[in-house]
């Protein structure tokens, strides 16, 4: 019986794909094998030490300790690509609001209720409102993965030319993405392309103030930005230099600047994003399905700090073996097997950095001494048999 901690609600569809008589789910659990969290912060909240995993409901884990979970040798799964189509539709709809100018426009009429004559209001007024139409605009991309790819062929769908730039994109990305998608040599060369530019990358110190003051001196005048990634992407400076002078036309973002809230230039949503029944549940379904393979098989599957391991189960016991990624560490795991007479049925180690992660099936029961000298060994981060 695995125990599983709740910090949010957690979609009843993704729920229901744990068995009731192998877990128990609830808000409040002591030794919890395992956390599932939305948005909930857990930075300064106690983990206790029986937890094996923590799984996010969705894509990004700046709410969750992943560093020190990893010294533990504990997990963090995430759900990449699961809300992926909520978001491609939501940045299509804030560049439609851009170019056909919505929010003012619907304001205008919102505001028609005690006018004398509210057709010929609109009829006179609706001039001021003319915007352009997307088709044949440049759509620049920054960041093709799940989100990005689909924006981009969405977009080309839509009759736009479309750049994107992405040094690290997969090729999993690369099947997925249109063939008429230009690909940008470097973020400058994107940025005097487009007319529309929409980042799609995770917030880290290799993104943070991605658009900057430099990226002014380069951008086609008048330029859209469009950000549902995260708010530290572009530099707030630099943005309000932006548009006080004209190099960016207009902002749209998922994440409300308050200093801008009220300017004419700027279109906020409140984090709206993944906000759908379809991507809160696909988020739940495809997380809980890792978290469940984790913790019956030791399988790891889109975790954010250790490599992706699967291997079919063969043998009577599998040892799942999280260490730091260290010269010697294989053959010092596959020699105090030995030394217990346990026999390796096979083995499939990875690496991801500076952690690795070891799954050894073995044809006989594992003894607590062989455990407790595995769990010796230096550089071991956490051991557990399933």
């Amino acid at each position: 019986m695995f125990k599983i901690q709740t910090l949010n609600n957690i979609s009843r569809t993704g729920l229901s794909r744990l068995p009731p008589a192998q877990y128990t789910v609830s808000t409040e659990l002591e030794h919890p094998d395992a956390v599932l969290v939305r948005s909930a912060d857990m930075h300064g909240r106690p983990i206790p030490d029986s937890v094996l995993a923590v799984a996010r409901a969705g894509a990004g884990t700046n709410n969750i300790p992943v560093a020190d979970l990893s010294k533990r040798g504990v997990p963090v799964f995430n759900a990449p690509g699961a809300n992926a189509n909520a978001v491609k539709e939501l940045v299509i709809a804030g560049m439609l609001l851009s170019a056909r100018n919505l929010p003012e426009a619907l304001g205008f009429v919102a505001g028609l209720g005690d006018h004398a004559d509210p057709h010929h209001a609109v009829e006179a007024e609706k001039k001021r409102f003319v915007g352009s139409e997307i088709a044949g605009k440049t759509l620049g991309v920054i960041g093709l993965g799940a989100i990005g790819v689909r924006v981009a062929n969405a977009a080309h769908a839509l009759g736009m030319r479309v750049v994107g730039f992405d040094p690290h994109m997969t090729v999993e990305g690369a099947w997925q993405l249109s063939s008429d998608v230009i690909k940008a040599g470097s973020l400058n060369e994107l940025f005097a392309a487009s007319d529309y530019i929409s980042f799609h990358v995770p917030l880290n110190d290799a993104t943070r103030g991605l658009f900057s003051h430099a990226s002014l001196g380069v951008l086609r005048r008048g330029a859209v930005l469009l950000n549902f990634s995260r708010e530290g992407i572009i530099d707030a400076s630099a943005l309000r230099e932006g548009l006080a002078s004209g190099a960016v036309g207009r902002y749209v973002s998922d994440f409300p600047p308050i200093d801008l809230l009220g300017s004419g230039q700027v279109i906020a949503m409140p984090h709206l994003g993944a906000s759908t029944a379809e991507a809160e549940e696909n988020c739940a379904v495809m997380v809980v399905d890792q978290l469940r393979d984790f913790l019956e098989n030791g399988n790891v599957q889109n975790s954010v700090n250790f490599p992706n391991t699967r291997m079919a189960r063969e043998g009577v016991a599998r040892l799942c073996i999280a260490n730091e990624n260290r010269p010697g560490m294989i053959g010092h795991l596959s020699q105090v097997l030995g030394e217990a007479g346990l026999n390796i049925t096979q083995m499939h180690n990875a690496s991801r950095g500076n952690l690795a992660y070891t799954l050894v099936d073995i044809d006989t029961p594992a003894n607590q001494a062989a455990l407790d000298r595995l769990s010796q060994v230096e550089g071991i981060l956490s051991l557990r048999v399933v």
